[in-house]
């Protein structure tokens, strides 16, 4: 179970650069990717960045293109040239050093000869061992023996992560799993994308059945099993929306409790055999979800048992196998996202490299790389958005006086990290060779499940971070009550120190703001200053505030992707609270300075107009189709055409800035602009 993180843009690896260095653009905000021909009242994004989105189309490896794509789509490229260095300069290393060992794992990922030699090879023998199970107690005994191996987690998740009631303690966690369709909602409904994608799903795990010798009969009837299995799973998981509830899914249990309600697992055995030293109690996220698996123990057939141990195995190895097996998955990949082409290996690989040792990679960027104004800039930065929220929260009128000093000890408490860790994690006792692929991967996802399952007892460590240094993201911790900034972030669109203050505020400014609003969004908010799952609102506060996000929710249903599909604005609450703060509190951190106070123009815009047009070109971009309308139903943050004008049309200084009107598209009487932080 990992620890809910509140990010700036749909999880997933962006890298940042390594030895190119991006150059500052000669313009910031270039009128040449607008189209003026729009007014901006009627279609800011258009307006905004319609030229740019006109002369970029996605390119055939992407599901999507935009500013963040584009910057990745750079940095790859340095991060590419890195590990390229460190693999031509593989020998010279010597053994166990950083660079070796980054150099090992990515040469091993990129010999393909070897891996197209070996097949399926690197899991026939834990295929053939499942096979070879007989009773339910070894298929209980299969979902530790899968976790401590690195062979993947079946059934439900588990991990050991801080108690959200008492923080400073780290605790064993159960959570709702054991499906591999991006969301419970495609095993569920019946409409025709829904059916496409379980039909073609089905058709997958029947084609990776056949590539390990199961006859095409045989392979129909597994998939048949494993697809039935994992839609009685899907039933009883909580929805994404009840998910960001964390009263909802924060159940405590006393040990003994817990077991007689899933009677037919030994518990004790269970964790005995993960290395989990038992406790009194444990944390479940999804209590009915268990008493569903409990239910599947008891009455699903054995054979079912080691189909679906079987197709764990086979579905987490596919990516990493020979060809046929990589065609595959990226075949039904191609169902769910509209790509047209498979990445190139070295991107993948380079993407796996930093999410799989991203510790080791991060310590040989940083060392060459990263630039110690860009944090000391950073921190000026981050002081002068406290001050803003610090000043935004005294104004509010909706608020009592007692709440807001509530809200003030929070927003102080909040504590900063930028760039990259100060305790950096070296891996120590994980195996990595220069020439075994597969098995470096089972390695790592060992060594990672024992790491965290050491942590049970111990004192919550404050200097980890949640994202690797080169990654091009941000994000808020609840439980840490910490706004962290990786330093792939700090370039531009976002942030440049050749930049005027309303393209710095207007990008990273609002990405910072953003962040420390997700300490007071839906979720966010239900923890104070310490990071404790504890209610420190008063009755009508929370009343108030809950009636100021509900419409901020009903304006964002109201926006649809692909004509007819709605944005679902409760899934995607939280971030929506965190772009409206985040935006406000830059603007009004940008007032404060020498520019924000100014009228004069720049490249014929105004310091105002500069400002919320950075911000729009940080969003600037499109989508597939087919990806658009996954990330609808998986994604917690808005599309970026709703991002780019769900904030302004709330904030009075955007209507000035563009002399937006009655009778324009986006006008909002001034009574029905949305006010919260």
């Amino acid at each position: 179970m990992k620890t809910i993180y509140q990010c700036l843009v749909v999880s997933g690896l962006l890298l940042s650069s390594g030895n190119l260095v991006a150059q500052s653009p000669e313009k910031f905000i270039d009128k040449a990717n607008m189209n003026t021909k729009v007014k901006p009242g009627d279609d800011f994004a258009e307006y905004a960045n319609g030229t740019w989105v006109k002369n970029n189309p996605i390119p055939a490896k992407e599901t999507r293109w935009g500013s963040f794509n584009q910057l990745r789509d750079f940095n790859i490229n340095a991060v590419k040239t890195i590990l390229e260095e460190a693999k031509l300069n593989q020998k010279n290393y010597p053994a166990g050093s950083i660079e070796r060992r980054v150099a090992d794992f990515y040469s091993a990922a990129m010999d393909s000869i070897t891996i197209e030699k070996l097949g399926y090879t690197p899991i026939k023998a834990d295929l053939d061992k499942v096979n070879a199970i007989s009773s339910k107690k070894e298929v209980l005994d299969a979902l530790a023996q899968f976790r401590i191996s690195g062979m993947g987690s079946p059934l439900f998740g588990f991990g050991v992560g801080q108690d959200r009631k008492n923080v400073e303690k780290m605790v064993p966690q159960l959570s709702q799993g054991g499906t591999t369709l991006p969301d419970r909602d495609f095993y569920l409904k019946s409409d025709v994308r829904s059916a496409k994608v379980q039909e073609v799903y089905k058709n997958y795990i029947k084609t990776l059945f056949e590539l390990v010798g199961n006859t095409s009969d045989q392979a129909k009837v597994n998939s048949a099993i494993v697809f039935a299995l994992e839609k009685q799973l899907a039933s009883a998981q909580m929805s994404r929306v009840e998910m960001r509830d964390p009263y909802k899914t924060y159940n405590k249990f006393a040990w003994n409790e817990f077991q007689e309600k899933t009677s037919e697992i030994d518990w004790s055995n269970l964790f005995t055999q993960m290395n989990v030293p038992k406790q009194d109690s444990i944390l479940v996220s999804a209590p009915k979800f268990f008493e569903e698996v409990n239910r599947l123990v008891k009455d699903t057939p054995l054979n079912e048992w080691k189909v679906y141990l079987q197709w764990s195995i086979l579905k987490g190895a596919a990516p990493n196998l020979s060809s046929p097996f990589v065609k595959a998955s990226f075949s039904f990949n191609q169902l769910l996202t509209g790509q047209k082409v498979q990445t190139p290996r070295w991107q993948r690989m380079s993407s796996l490299t930093d999410g799989t040792i991203g510790e080791l990679l991060g310590q040989l960027y940083v060392k060459n790389y990263f630039k110690p104004e860009a944090k000391e800039r950073m921190k000026v930065l981050i002081e002068n958005l406290r001050k803003a929220f610090e000043i935004r929260i005294q104004k509010l009128d909706w608020m009592s006086d007692v709440t807001k000093q509530k809200a003030l000890d929070k927003l102080h408490a909040f504590t900063p990290k930028i760039g990259y860790p100060d305790k950096w994690r070296n891996y120590e006792g994980l195996e990595i060779s220069g020439d075994q692929y597969f098995q470096n991967l089972r390695n790592a996802s060992a060594w990672s499940f024992k790491e965290n399952v050491n942590q049970v007892g111990k004192k919550v460590d404050r200097s980890r971070w949640g994202m690797t240094p080169p990654t091009v993201n941000a994000y808020y911790s609840p439980v840490m009550n910490e706004i962290v900034f990786p330093a792939g972030i700090l370039q531009f669109p976002f942030f440049d120190p050749k930049a005027d203050d309303a393209v710095n505020y207007g990008g990273i400014g609002a990405v910072i703001g953003h962040e420390m609003s997700h300490g007071f969004d839906d979720s966010g908010s239900k923890y104070d200053k310490d990071g404790t799952l504890r209610n420190w609102w008063t009755d009508e506060d929370l009343n108030k505030f809950k009636a100021k996000t509900a419409l901020l929710g009903a304006q964002f249903d109201a926006y649809t992707i692909l004509d007819t599909i709605h944005v679902n604005g409760k899934l995607t609450m939280g971030e929506n609270i965190g772009d409206l703060g985040g935006l406000n509190m830059a603007y009004e951190a940008f007032k404060m300075t020498e520019q924000g106070k100014s009228k004069k123009k720049i490249d014929g815009f105004t310091p105002d107009q500069r400002f919320f047009l950075s911000w729009a070109q940080v969003w600037r971009g499109t989508t597939l189709p087919e990806t658009a309308a996954q990330l609808i139903i998986t994604d917690p943050h808005s599309p970026n055409q709703y991002r780019t004008i769900g904030a302004p049309v709330n904030m009075n200084a955007w209507y000035d800035a563009f002399k937006i009107k009655p009778g324009d598209k986006l006008y909002k009487k001034p009574e029905d602009r949305i006010k919260i932080w």
